[in-house]
């Protein structure tokens, strides 16, 4: 959320076609398988290596991370990363005497021939690769850990779907719902005093799998608005197969929006700040909510749906 921001409590109001609730403020702080051998340099294959010994030896004293070039020794044969060259003040960490400019090529080389398994093995990527291949792997890895969705504060929780699922219910109190259309009451009183604000996190579980509904307020440019939009707790291949749709409207006339849900590989903030959503301007959302235009009340309504 936006610094300065405030999260927002969301509360059942009642339940009829589709659901229908009210979110008012609240004061909270924001804050078994076969190895294999297949394939080429940079492609992934299916199985387990048998380096550990070397696989030890590319590991920094320091850090404990695995060594990439420039691989640095000290006059001892002592090695360490080029990160924690810096950190140690030239020092070897390990007999203590003055680093200076050794590489170790040795070890470098020798790297070049291993085949070591993706970090995320546990997670279910049984893939192995070329040693110098295995970082720009995992920075796309279909099974990293997707960071928690929460945009109400600064949560460092990672995991599976089903992990951050049991968290954001048990840890962040987050409303989960069963169904594919949703009826939103967003409340808010003096609402020319908020400039950054994020409303309670809503889950849905639809065709079996999870969306976030986030609702905000904050500054585009100098114009305060509102925004709506939804997030698909899966990767974006995942994503694509969905569409969804959000309506707000009073007095004869409604705003719509139409979009595919963002993958939550896409932190909260990106999506917010790439305007992918149904975006109200203060003054439009306050002639919606009627009465003197004192009070927030914004009703925002929306389906679901699986593209075929």
């Amino acid at each position: 959320m936006a610094p300065g921001g405030s999260a927002l409590k969301e509360v059942l109001e009642s339940t009829s076609t589709g659901m229908d609730y009210e979110v008012k403020m609240a004061k909270a702080e924001v804050n078994n398988n076969k190895p294999t051998k297949s394939g080429s340099a940079g492609v992934g294959k299916y199985g387990m290596h048998s380096n550990n010994g070397v696989y030890e030896l590319l590991e920094c004293p320091v850090c404990t991370n695995l060594m990439y070039p420039p691989i640095h020794q000290c006059p001892n044969g002592h090695t360490l990363c080029s990160n924690c060259k810096a950190r140690v003040q030239n020092t070897c960490p390990t007999c203590r005497y003055e680093l200076g400019n050794i590489r170790c090529l040795a070890l470098e080389k020798v790297a070049e021939s291993l085949e070591v398994p993706c970090r995320y093995q546990s997670l279910g990527c049984h893939d192995i690769f070329p040693y110098y291949s295995k970082l720009k792997h995992e920075q796309h890895c279909r099974f990293r850990p997707y960071a928690c969705p929460y945009a109400g504060s600064e949560c460092s929780v990672t995991g599976d779907i089903h992990t951050l699922v049991v968290h954001l219910k048990d840890d962040h109190k987050v409303d989960m719902h069963d169904g594919c259309t949703f009826n939103h009451r967003y409340v808010k009183s003096n609402p020319h005093e908020v400039e950054n604000a994020t409303w309670m996190l809503t889950v849905f579980n639809c065709f079996g799998r999870q969306f976030c509904l986030h609702f905000e307020a904050f500054q585009l440019g100098m114009a305060p608005v509102y925004m709506a939009f939804l997030r698909f707790m899966g990767d974006e291949n995942e994503a694509k197969k969905f569409s969804y749709s959000l309506e707000v409207g009073a007095h004869g006339r409604k705003l719509t929006w139409q979009g595919i849900p963002r993958s939550i590989r896409d932190s909260h903030r990106k999506v917010r700040d790439s305007q992918d959503g149904l975006i109200i301007p203060r003054n439009l959302a306050l002639y919606f909510s009627g009465g003197d235009r004192q009070e927030l009340k914004l009703r925002v309504t929306g389906r679901i749906w699986k593209e075929e």
